[in-house]
């Protein structure tokens, strides 16, 4: 069954909220909050769905959610467990490393405030595997899953928390999939699917019923099978500042695309020229203009 789209009327991004901790500066970010800070720049109706500590980085992300145009009735409140941080590093190649501090506020993300945004209302879901190392947040995104009208799933391996069981019963419940290729190699691993990628891809959808899956290959662009059908958009040249939250962007303008029903050479397009600028940009979430120069 192709999954729906005219019926969405609100998107829950939810997951983990986190303090980037860069060795120069600290970024709110996760990439739940980067999703839904890109998908409200598109102009989709959307609610960041996380928890903060009772600390003052709790205040701040309060603060910092307010300056990037994002409610906070989604942001519960822990009395006990911390606001989340990341402590990020930049290699050489641009690409970023995490340390990833748990416990966390996010793990403990209840499911009765969730529901009560979306009361009656058609939602989409967006997650991804972090956000589900604790059960109490696994089992609130599995409950919200069960009530999605659509569900989209960014693989977003972060080890050692992302494991092949919490990945195999995401993809299960998922119709809108994104991943990179080196995770799509790694995904092949796992479940013993064909070496080639794009036979590997075919074979993940039809295993685990998923609808649409987008593999972004960095500065290669992106490619995505939909229906068993391939579609591919060489990308964009930019000079990256860092890539912390291009696959985000990427992410957020796959969905809004698909759900405004544009063709998905249009949709890859665009995804990836906002995906490569913001990875032409420090930090996750940059000022978005109306006209992206790349």
């Amino acid at each position: 069954m192709s999954p729906a789209r005219e019926e969405v009327s609100l998107i829950l991004a939810v997951g983990e909220l986190v303090w980037d901790i860069f060795p120069e500066r600290r970024v709110l970010g996760g990439a739940p909050v980067n999703v839904a800070y890109h998908l409200a720049r598109l102009g989709q109706p959307v609610q960041a769905v996380t928890r903060i500590g009772n600390d003052a980085l709790g205040a701040e992300a309060r603060l910092r959610l307010e300056e990037l145009g994002l409610s906070s009735l989604g942001v519960q409140e822990d009395a006990e467990l911390p606001t989340g941080q990341v402590r990020v590093t930049v290699g050489a190649d641009g690409e970023p490393r995490f340390e990833i501090v748990a416990p966390a506020a996010w793990d403990a993300i209840a499911l009765a405030p969730a529901l009560s945004l979306v009361g009656d209302r058609p939602f989409a879901l967006v997650h991804g595997t972090l956000a589900q190392r604790d059960p109490r947040s696994r089992a609130t995104i599995r409950a919200l899953r069960e009530s999605a009208l659509l569900r989209c799933y960014d693989v977003n391996l972060r080890p050692p928390f992302t494991t092949a069981e919490l990945v195999g019963a995401s993809l299960a419940g998922a119709d809108l999939v994104k991943v990179n290729s080196r995770e799509l190699a790694i995904l092949a691993e796992w479940f013993a699917l064909p070496g080639e990628e794009k036979e590997a891809a075919r074979a993940l959808c039809a295993r685990f019923g998923v609808s649409v899956l987008a593999v972004s290959t960095g500065e290669k662009g992106a490619w995505l099978v939909a229906g068993g059908d391939f579609f591919s958009d060489p990308g964009v040249a930019v000079r990256v500042a860092d890539t912390v939250g291009a696959g985000d962007a990427f992410f957020a303008a796959l969905l809004d695309g698909y759900l405004r029903g544009r063709p998905w050479p249009e949709i890859l397009q665009e995804s990836n020229r906002r995906g490569a600028y913001v990875a032409s940009r420090p930090g996750a979430t940059p000022p978005m203009p109306s006209t992206l120069p790349c």
